[in-house]
């Protein structure tokens, strides 16, 4: 069976992630003792303790996630003996989701993908003005209707469709008065609701310019290398193999759409059957809503770590 390893992206932090697996397991525990020094920060206690605005932060956030994912990735490897390039044929990770995914096929050390994620936070947020740009998720909205309504409700300033999530649901990104301007015109274009989404920064929109410009210098010092299985890129909705086309990608990730509907029917016509969502239960559920034939797991627990493990044997 062709399976798919995910990877969730921001939204799926919360105090108390990573706990349980930090007290079961040695590889969990060095994880995060790793990330924390490669950040110096101890954002284990963070992840662990709290309190939730500064978790919340994009750049905490970022790696937080990621942490957490690859966390469960070890557990896998070395607790559990299940290796993700003997048991999948690609991967794909939500926006920083990518940057797990790649991280966990080899192309950069756990070390580097925690810094290139702080720093993509720090990029983000110092993009633009605090208040100045926000983003919304469309409910019951698909990628024709979001469009339409984006262009109407820009009025010269920015409202850009910054993640095609799945046929129900969309994600507005842009200036703060182009974002109302569209929640408030939702009816009007057959979609059930328009919500205002917490976030500090209209990520995925053309506003991130100054976020790419700063990944891509820091891209270019720290290049991805060479990794074990396909990604499917979140800008192309296409399997990359090669390390110098996809750090192109991940500058473009920046400003772009996430195509996470588009992504993973991609994957589903190149023969995948079984989605494996690690380190959180977001991207999964998307999946099932995509296509409701594909089999979906989700793993955060030692316990759901185990299960599939056994699965796998």
């Amino acid at each position: 069976m062709m399976r798919a390893f995910l990877f969730p992206g921001q939204g799926s932090q919360k105090v108390g992630m990573g706990a349980e697996l930090a007290q079961a397991s040695g590889a969990a525990r060095d994880v995060f003792g790793e990330v924390d020094e490669a950040l110096s920060q101890k954002l284990s206690a963070l992840m662990r303790e709290g309190p939730e605005d500064q978790l919340t932060l994009t750049e905490n956030a970022q790696p937080a996630i990621m942490a957490h994912a690859m966390a469960t990735v070890r557990v896998l490897e070395r607790d559990f003996g299940v290796a993700l390039t003997a048991q999948g044929h690609c991967v794909a990770g939500h926006s920083l989701g990518e940057y797990t995914a790649l991280c966990a096929v080899g192309a950069f050390s756990l070390a580097d993908t925690a810094r290139l994620l702080k720093l993509r936070g720090q990029a983000m947020q110092a993009a633009v003005p605090l208040g100045e740009g926000t983003m919304a998720v469309l409910l019951g909205a698909d990628i024709d209707q979001a469009k339409a309504l984006a262009e109407a409700a820009a009025q010269g300033d920015v409202c850009d469709v910054a993640n095609d999530n799945d046929p129900s649901q969309v994600v507005l990104s842009g200036h703060t008065a182009a974002i109302e301007r569209a929640v408030a015109l939702v009816k009007e274009y057959g979609i059930k609701r328009g919500m205002i989404l917490n976030v500090s920064a209209p990520f995925h929109s053309s506003l991130m310019a100054p976020a790419a410009a700063r990944m891509a210098e820091a891209l270019a010092e720290t290049p991805p290398a060479a990794f074990t299985l396909p990604l499917y890129a979140n800008v192309t909705a296409a399997p990359v193999t090669d390390p110098d086309a996809e750090r192109a990608l991940l500058v473009e990730q920046v400003t772009g759409r996430v195509r996470w509907r588009e992504s993973v029917l991609a994957m589903r016509a190149d023969g995948v059957e079984s989605f494996v969502e690690l380190g959180g239960k977001v991207v999964g559920p998307m999946v099932g809503r995509i296509d409701r034939e594909a089999q979906v797991t989700s793993l955060v627990t030692m316990a759901e770590l185990e299960a599939f493990a056994k699965e796998m044997a």
